[in-house]
Parts: C-alpha cells; structure tokens; sequence
C-alpha cells in the first residue's frame, strides 16, 4: 500500500563545513491531495465519451467559456465580457487577459471556434444550439461572434454546461481531431487550473496534476463550477483502488485523503470516524438509467420498449445499489424531482414492475424470444447490481437476457459500437446520469432523437426532436413547462431509455481537506489540505 503520510518536521542534517558545524533543512515536501476516485482513467477525452471520469479530469486540464455557480446560474469564466444584438442574431463574446495554453501560447478566439465545433458535434444541447447557428467568425485574436439564423434562447445555458460533455476549449490543433476519434496524450494541453503531468500516467495506479503555475483565476469568489478556480496545493494525485474494504481502510489509516463514491453500506462506520467527514457536494444527485440501443432488434420496435417501461419498477433497483433509503428516491418524474421541470404526468402505468401486463404487451408487438445482450459493468460499485436486477425484471416479463460483464470503461468502449449484439454490439445497457445534466429536454442527452447524431443507442423520432426544438426556442418557463410535460407522454409510448430512480451520494475526506465546492462534478481548486 502506498504510505502518502506527510512529514509534520523538517529533517535536520548536520554537516561540518570547514570547521562549523551547521543545520540544513531539507525542502518541504510538496502538499499533495491523494484521491480515490470512482473510476481508474483509460481515455483522456472528455468530448469523445459521456462517462464522468472523463469530465472530471476534463476540468482539471481545461477551462470553460462559462460555467455554472452553485445556484445554477450561469456566469462568465474565460470570457471577459459578452454582448447581444438586439435582434438576438449576433452574440459577441471577448475573452479575458492572460489565458494561456500549458505549451506557452496564447488562448486565442481561433482556438475557441474549433472547441465549440468539435464539442458541438458529440453533445446534444451543442447539436442543437448549432442548429440555429449560422456561422462562428473570428474578429481578432481575442473576440469572436456566433450569428444566429433565429433568436436561441439556450446559448449560455449551452456554453455553461456543467456536466458531460462539457464544452471544454482546447488549442486549435487539438480541436480540430476528428470528433468521433480520441485526442492523443500528446494533444492533452490545457489552460486550466491544473497541469496533467503525462510521464507519471500509469493506468491502473494513478494520474497525477499539478498546479498551473501560469493560471490567472477569476477575482470573483469561486461558486459552484464558476468563480475563482484558486488552486491551494501543489499536487493531486487521483489512486486507483477498486476495492471498497481497501479504499476505507486507507483513508482511515491516512494513506489516502478523499474517495468519490464509497459504498453507502460503508457510511455509517466512516460517520463514527472522527478524523473523517462526509461531504454532500452535489446536493441533487443523480438518475439511474437504462439505454435502449434502437438500430437493432428487438428495440427499434417502440411498443417493445414501453412493455419494458411497463415491466421495471424503480425501488428494486435502488436497494440493490444504494440500499439506504436514506441516499435514494423513488421518482417517475424524469426531469428530476425537486426542480421546476418535475412532473409524473402520463407515468401512472409504468414503472410499476407489472410482468404479466408487460407479457400481453410483448405478445402483441410480436417478440420473438430472441435473446438481448445486457451489458453489466462489475467494477463500479454503484452501477454493478443494477444488471442483475435489470435481468430478474426483463425475465419476469418474458425477455430472454443474455448478461454479459465487464469493467467500466470496457462497457464505455463497447456502448459506441453499431455492430449486431451476437457481434460485438449491444441490446441494452445501464448508466447514470447527474442531475444537473437533465434538468431539461435539451440538455438531456438521451431524449437527443436526432438519428446518426444521436448518442449511442442512436433514437430516431422527429416527433422528439421538434418538441425539443420547441423548448430551446421558448421563452416563457410555463410555455416550457408544457412542453417538456407534453414529451414525457409521448416518450412514455415511445421510450428512448427508462428512468430507474435518484440516488445521492456524499464524497468522504479527511478532516485534513477543506473547501471542497458545491458542483455538479468534483473539482479541486479550492480545496485546502493542513
């Protein structure tokens, strides 16, 4: 076990120089903050892939045009100002001094185009932002304009985005990667508040940053995902423990500083554990979800996938992964209970686990028994038992299921291929989302319906997609209400993916580490270590 506990007192070494006899101090070891996070990192691109692990080394390399702050309002971070034309067709955006890239250059507006592109082209509120972009022009190294063909009610909220896939800006050069193909270690060069030291990457063990000596951070105070990105060590080192006994046993025994998402069987001991804290820092929390994979069958057929809406119900699952009613919620709202988009309208006869309904409903849209590959990631303790659960429930209703497992990132790898199941595709898979990215139908990556464009499982249904053009080009909050409770009925017959409950999750730290924000995804500038 690697012992990362810190000197508390210099080394005195005497020496006798000439006759004297003298004390030198060795240097002070560099102050490191040691973190267990929910997954190992494979992949360095957090535009090419949704999963969390990606995002959240996203916003140690990079930095954002804008950025949520904990109350959800979207504020300016590498932009210095922003204009609008009155006629909504011509945003203007200048970026601040003293952005710089970690090989020295200048973050120039060049840059920032070829970011809002290729992110664009791999996230659902960017596809649909650019649809009613007309053209993104350079006006001088630092100020660039996006003209719009009609007003869009959507662009800060879009270029604010807090969570996968952020819209990230990265050098030019880097951008410019085909956005179906990863960037390459050497193109992971950032200007954000941390620095990825890429010798010591060791897959399986860990990733190391350190500070960017060359960041200017905002002087706003820092909000949630917004503000001043002020980093107070010098070092974070993300360790790779998949076992959860390993990961307490450490913390308690000060090896490491912090784990992302310990098991919540294990909370209570840490609770009584006086050197440690549980830290809520994403107050909303998240969806558990399972994606349909639509271009092959049996789900490309819609009345097969409302008789699995019909067949799942939520609590089951919730026990198998939370447990503790304390940290999860049954909830049929699918823009998240507790926020201004919540709604059970038109849900009363799902998710009510009704296996002899959900039978009826198989025969009649002529199921032919043909088994469906499930895919089961086993190495991330809160997704690992929703399979099984998924499987039981799929049976009950007459589904042959063929489970098939495998670590995380192997499952976020497989998720993107359009080969048959029996070829190495997929029927059927599980996932969370947090609950920042689904707040809305356009920031809601799973109900994008725009076919090839879509995200894996590739929707097609025009119907989706002009309520969701609906709600984007909207103003009035009740209009948009209306619509959003108007696409929960209709995708409830026409499913793109089935919600399978909230879950909340408190990060645990030493008492040592202070100031951790209040976000969307965890982020360590801020963050103290006495």
């Amino acid at each position: 076990m690697i012992d990362v506990r810190k000197s508390v007192a210099a080394l005195a070494v005497a020496a006798s120089v000439g006759g004297l006899l003298g004390a030198i101090a060795a240097p002070a070891q560099a102050q490191t903050i040691k973190a267990v996070m929910h997954s190992d990192v494979k992949i360095l691109d957090p535009i090419w892939t949704t999963a969390y692990i990606q995002r959240n080394f996203g916003y140690m390399v990079w930095d954002t045009l804008f950025a949520m702050d904990e109350k959800f309002d979207v504020k300016p971070q590498m932009v210095d100002k922003y204009e609008v034309s009155a006629d909504k067709l011509t945003w203007t955006f200048t970026l601040r001094d003293g952005l710089v890239w970690t090989d020295g250059k200048p973050v120039t507006s060049d840059d920032c185009i070829a970011s809002i592109k290729r992110w664009a082209a791999r996230d659902s509120m960017g596809q649909k932002m650019m649809g009613s972009v007309a053209s993104l022009e350079k006006v001088d190294d630092k100020t660039f304009k996006m003209m719009m063909k009609e007003p869009y009610g959507l662009v800060l909220q879009s270029l604010g985005k807090p969570s996968s896939n952020v819209p990230f800006m990265m050098p030019k050069h880097t951008a410019e990667t085909d956005p179906n193909t990863q960037i390459k270690i050497e193109d992971v060069i950032g200007s954000g508040p941390f620095v990825f030291e890429a010798k010591e990457w060791k897959p399986g063990e860990k990733v190391v940053f350190t500070k960017n000596k060359a960041y200017k951070p905002r002087t706003e105070p820092a909000s949630g995902l917004a503000g001043g990105k002020v980093v107070k060590v010098d070092r974070v080192e993300w360790i790779a423990m998949p076992d959860q006994q390993t990961q307490v046993a450490a913390l308690q025994n000060g090896e490491v500083d912090m784990l992302e998402q310990p098991s919540t069987d294990l909370l209570p001991l840490l609770s009584k554990d006086k050197n440690v804290k549980l830290v809520e820092f994403n107050p909303l929390g998240n969806q558990y979800v399972m994606r349909f994979n639509q271009i092959q069958k049996p789900f490309d057929n819609a009345k097969i996938r409302h008789a699995v809406m019909v067949a799942f119900g939520q609590e089951d699952f919730l026990k198998a992964t939370i447990g503790d009613a304390k940290y999860y919620k049954v909830c049929k709202a699918v823009f998240i209970c507790g926020t201004p988009l919540a709604s059970e309208e038109g849900m009363a006869d799902v998710l009510n686990q009704n296996a002899a309904k959900a039978k009826e409903l198989l025969k009649e849209a002529g199921y032919d028994g043909t088994p469906i590959v499930l895919l089961q990631s086993t190495d991330l303790q809160v997704l690992t038992n929703l399979a099984p659960v998924a499987k039981s429930q799929l049976e009950a209703a007459g589904f042959k299921v063929d489970m098939q497992s495998s670590d995380w990132q192997s499952v976020v790898a497989r998720r993107v291929k359009k080969d048959a199941p029996d070829k190495g595709g997929w029927n059927l898979m599980l996932t969370s989302w947090v609950a920042a990215d689904i707040l809305n139908p356009v920031m809601a990556g799973f109900f994008n319906a725009s076919c090839d464009k879509a995200m894996f499982g590739w929707p097609c249904d025009e119907t989706i997609e002009k309520m969701r053009d609906g709600y984007a080009k909207e103003s009035d909050p009740a209009k948009q209400k209306q619509i959003a409770i108007d696409l929960q009925k209709y995708w409830v017959n026409h499913p793109t993916h089935v919600i399978l409950g909230q879950w909340y999750q408190p990060a645990v730290l030493r008492t040592s580490l202070d100031g951790m924000m209040v976000a969307p995804a965890p982020v360590f500038w801020n963050m103290t270590k006495k």
